[in-house]
């Protein structure tokens, strides 16, 4: 039987560096949900699909193929065959990919793919509602947090080591707008599960949240 953790928590948290951490370091498998969400998210942007428009969102969904590949024990995704793991990571595809994964017709088509992959391994999946909704029976669940301000700073100190013009307080704006859309979408709102484990790692390094979530799985 497979052994899974769910790793939950609002944007900027730092979910998918301590998911990949923790997975590495158990041997286990790293699924990136969001990645997936921020893959259909990228198409609707490419074909200036707005997520209001329902019907276009699920024609375009028929159209859309997306598959996980692990290279070196890396995540890539595949977008219709493409490897679009760089193109992902903007803030306008993680903006869309917010509102596009409220839709009961988006979700449909990325659970079974996420059922199936912690079916056959041993996984560590974050995202928005991953203990409460896609792995509700995981043998361990993490409500991982950490304030605003510190998602915000965590946020600018990346995007100006990557060169990229930013402005904190906006990157602020954003973080709190996201967490306004993640926790009052009518589908799987972000939530922490009644028996997942709420961890802050606002105070925290990320050796420190790692160990704790090792220790919590052993």
């Amino acid at each position: 039987m497979s052994y899974n953790i769910a790793i939950d928590g609002p944007a900027g948290a730092g979910k998918s560096t301590i998911a990949k951490r923790v997975s590495a370091e158990l041997s286990f498998i790293y699924v990136d949900t969001g990645a997936m969400y921020r893959a259909i998210a990228l198409y609707l942007l490419k074909n200036a699909i707005q997520p209001e428009d329902l019907d276009s969102v699920k024609h375009a969904l028929g159209e859309i193929e997306i598959a996980i590949r692990y290279v070196g024990g890396e995540q890539h995704v595949l977008l219709n065959g493409e490897d679009v793991s760089g193109q992902i990571r903007t803030e306008e595809v993680g903006n869309m990919a917010s509102k596009s994964s409220a839709l009961p017709c988006v979700r449909e088509k990325l659970l079974e793919l996420q059922q199936k992959l912690a079916r056959e391994h041993d996984v560590v999946m974050d995202g928005r509602d991953i203990g409460t909704n896609i792995l509700p029976d995981a043998q361990l669940k993490i409500y991982l947090t950490a304030s605003v301000d510190t998602r915000a700073n965590r946020r600018y100190k990346e995007l100006l080591e990557k060169g990229t013009d930013c402005d904190l307080e906006e990157i602020k704006k954003d973080i709190e707008q996201r967490d306004y859309q993640d926790m009052h979408r009518e589908i799987a709102p972000l939530r922490q599960a009644a028996d997942a484990v709420y961890l802050d790692s606002s105070d925290l390094t990320i050796d420190q949240v790692v160990e704790k979530i090792k220790s919590l799985a052993k």
